[in-house]
């Protein structure tokens, strides 16, 4: 690993720059569940270098049309912060051989790629660590490098079809529901940047490398589990419990709130067995009456009035916004939220306090706005920088890394290596 420099950190003590710094990854993902891993691991300090086809670039850039507008998607903008970006035409021996240089001053290898890709374009496993011993090939895959469906593809509505997610959403009465965020993608990344920080940690006593697998399958299972716990149980597989109401728990599930929107919904879960919280939502929405009323005080012994308590709580919930109704609840100490849309989360001052959502200047696209990093260490603080554009940094990699001059990369762009 390159040698650290320290320096202040937040509460004055000498420090490193960054928990990863001097960790170098190559970063051969692409679209959502390999990149967000490498973000990540971009946000916590490693050097990371995205290797890209020529022309093209990850296909990412182009999703959902936005490269027709003559910039990079947000979708690529939201998962390639940090990154240094390359262009080698990896179909190439003199591209390939490159590569292998770069894994020579590389800690890790990252990849996505179709099943048997790399392997077909030989840069699998076996040749990596040859190049590299210390090297660790983190491979995230569909359904993985082995078993019966290893050699299907995937993406994320797939893997979360595959992993339960699915299974688990939407109404009792009608047909499964796809969630609307990506946890097969996102998900699995931040599966394999745990696996790639044990690899990295094992490797200090080993002094040799490792493949680190996730399968974008068992990654969803792993996130279901306690969804699907009652199946050891039963034998049987859990009903959904719908989007609104949870059905028997009265005071738990989404509230219509004013004016009456599509998102304007606070979702509270009051727990009735305990009944100091259970009583702070009944003296909140004003019927303190209701405490001593034997079916309202302890409501664990009447689920057949539940619906007629969320009724009167949401009598309540009606007279106020969503973000008064989190005020008040959430002061009273009775765990809820607003329902969060996306004008919300960007413009929520509790998330721009705690650095979830900031800013930074992109030489297309000028002030780009975005999550941040949701993992905060003390002494590493993460400052967000633009993603790259395709191929930016080719020839400043080249050199620093492999001593090549300005005349040797004119070459290999003419040879279409670059």
């Amino acid at each position: 690993m390159a040698n650290r420099r320290a320096r202040t950190g937040i509460r004055g003590r000498l420090l490193m720059d960054k928990a990863l710094n001097g960790v170098r990854v190559i970063d051969l993902t692409q679209f959502e569940a390999g990149t967000s891993c490498t973000q990540m691991l971009a946000w916590l300090g490693a050097d990371v270098i995205k290797v890209e086809e020529p022309t093209r670039g990850d296909p990412g850039r182009n999703v959902m049309g936005s490269n027709g507008a003559g910039h990079d998607s947000s979708y690529f903008m939201n998962l390639n912060s940090n990154k240094r970006s390359v262009t080698l035409n990896l179909k190439t021996e003199e591209g390939r051989n490159i590569l292998f240089e770069l894994v020579k001053q590389g800690d890790i290898v990252a990849e996505n790629m179709a099943p048997g890709a790399i392997e077909r374009l030989g840069i699998g496993w076996d040749r990596l660590k040859e190049v590299n011993p210390r090297i660790i090939l983190a491979r995230i895959k569909g359904f993985g490098t082995y078993g019966p469906y290893s050699e299907y593809k995937s993406f994320d509505p797939v893997a979360q079809a595959a992993g339960g997610a699915v299974a688990a959403t939407g109404s009792p009465e009608t047909p499964p529901v796809r969630p609307g965020i990506t946890i097969g993608d996102t998900g699995t990344g931040m599966h394999a940047v745990i696996g790639i920080l044990a690899a990295l940690w094992q490797r200090q006593a080993t002094g040799k490398g490792q493949q680190v697998e996730v399968s974008m399958q068992d990654a969803v299972v792993n996130i279901a589990r306690i969804w699907m716990n009652s199946y050891a149980d039963t034998g049987e597989s859990p009903p959904r419990r719908g989007g609104s109401r949870w059905v028997g728990r009265p005071g738990s599930g989404l509230f219509k709130c004013a004016p009456g929107g599509p998102d304007d919904y606070v979702f509270m879960t009051a727990n009735v067995r305990r009944l100091r919280m259970w009583h702070a939502l009944l003296t909140t929405i004003g019927r303190e009456d209701l405490i001593e009323d034997p079916i309202y005080s302890d409501p664990t012994n009447h689920p057949e009035a539940a619906e007629e308590i969320n009724d009167n709580i949401e009598s309540w919930t009606m007279q106020h916004t969503k973000q008064e109704a989190m005020s008040i609840l959430g002061e009273a100490g009775v765990p809820c939220s607003a329902c969060f849309n996306a004008d919300d989360i960007y413009n929520d001052p509790h998330l721009k306090e705690r650095g979830m959502i900031v800013s930074y200047d992109h030489p297309e696209r000028g002030q780009f706005t975005m999550p941040g990093c949701p993992v905060q260490l003390e002494d590493s603080p993460v400052e967000v920088t633009a993603p790259p554009l395709l191929g930016q940094h080719t020839e400043s990699v080249l050199g620093e890394l492999l001593g090549f001059t300005g005349a040797e990369t004119s070459r290999l762009r003419e040879a279409s290596v670059l």
